[in-house]
């Protein structure tokens, strides 16, 4: 059983990985000599897998887990939590923008005895349209979801066996690793780290990706947007009823000559508020037990190098 396990989840990192991999096997050893490099390809259409396969049998420590399809990025860090047995372990990125040599900066913290100590990027290396998304995001999710989210925070970190644990024994369909180990309280800090440019292509996440990634997370994390729903339904309800006063008055005085006019505005509007209400409320429900239903396994593994179970 390793002392240090660290989880690098992979698609289209291949440019970075044999230079990942030697910083990692350079710094590793300052901390403990008895590590474990666990690659988790994503379903990545470059070579990231043959790269992987080329450096775990050149050295045992390294170990592979080859998904089965393109899962996304919190998913495959799911699968290397799994099989990471360490009593330290280490989220990290694989393209570089996380540096290994911050690994020991994170560890010696833990001698305090804190269970989660966090990378702070306090100089972000990512271009101005990601920054600005992820700020208006984290606050959008904290207001959603009641709970404080840092921008400058990711996946990089150091926890320890009992808080990945506990983050394992939560079975959301839709995980998100950041708000996961948020969630599971323990001790934690956070410290500043330096954060590095991408190596080698682009992100894989695009716009319309942080979108999907914003919206499935504020659901699976929060109620609260279908709770909004109820109270906009009520607030049109009020808004309908005092307008049907209005065309109610000005009715009776004459200002309205078309017959049925008033009824069906009246109906229209509060109908609306009525239906979104109920719609919003069953949402609640209806969301809960359809999450719960389909219990889908959340990654498929098809290969695994160095790695026995």
């Amino acid at each position: 059983m390793p002392y240090l396990s660290v989880v690098i989840p992979l698609y289209k990192c291949s440019a970075a990985i044999p230079e990942l991999t030697s910083r990692l096997e350079e710094s590793l050893p300052e901390i403990h000599e008895d590590y474990e490099i666990i690659f988790v390809n994503d379903g990545s259409p470059e070579n990231d897998w043959d790269i992987v396969t080329g450096l775990a049998k050149e050295n045992p420590k390294i170990k592979g887990i080859n998904l089965s399809r393109n899962f996304g990025q919190h998913y495959a860090i799911t699968a290397g939590l799994v099989h990471a047995s360490g009593e330290r372990i280490v989220v990290m990125d694989g393209d570089l923008q996380d540096q290994p040599e911050e690994i020991k900066k994170l560890y010696d913290k833990t001698k305090e005895e804190y269970d989660i100590v966090l990378g702070r990027r306090t100089h972000r290396k990512d271009n101005f349209f990601k920054k600005l998304f992820s700020k208006l995001f984290y606050h959008l999710f904290s207001y959603l979801t009641n709970t404080q989210q840092d921008a400058s925070i990711a996946n990089f970190g150091i926890y320890s066996h009992k808080a990945i644990e506990a983050v394992l024994s939560m079975k959301d369909s839709i995980r998100y690793f950041p708000t996961l180990i948020q969630w599971v309280g323990f001790r934690k800090t956070a410290i500043e780290i330096e954060h590095d440019k991408r190596q080698g292509g682009k992100s894989a996440y695009r716009l319309s990706g942080l979108f999907k990634l914003a919206i499935n997370n504020i659901i699976a994390f929060s109620d609260k947007p279908l709770r909004i729903t109820i109270r906009i339904g009520f607030i049109i309800s009020t808004l309908s009823f005092i307008l049907g006063i209005v065309y109610l008055i000005r009715y009776l005085i004459g200002d309205i000559t078309v017959l049925g006019f008033t009824s069906l505005i009246i109906s229209l509007w509060f109908l609306s508020g009525i239906i979104i209400s109920i719609l919003g409320l069953l949402g609640i429900y209806i969301g809960k037990v359809f999450d719960k239903v389909k219990d889908r396994p959340v990654f498929i593994i098809d290969q695994k190098i160095n790695l026995n179970d």
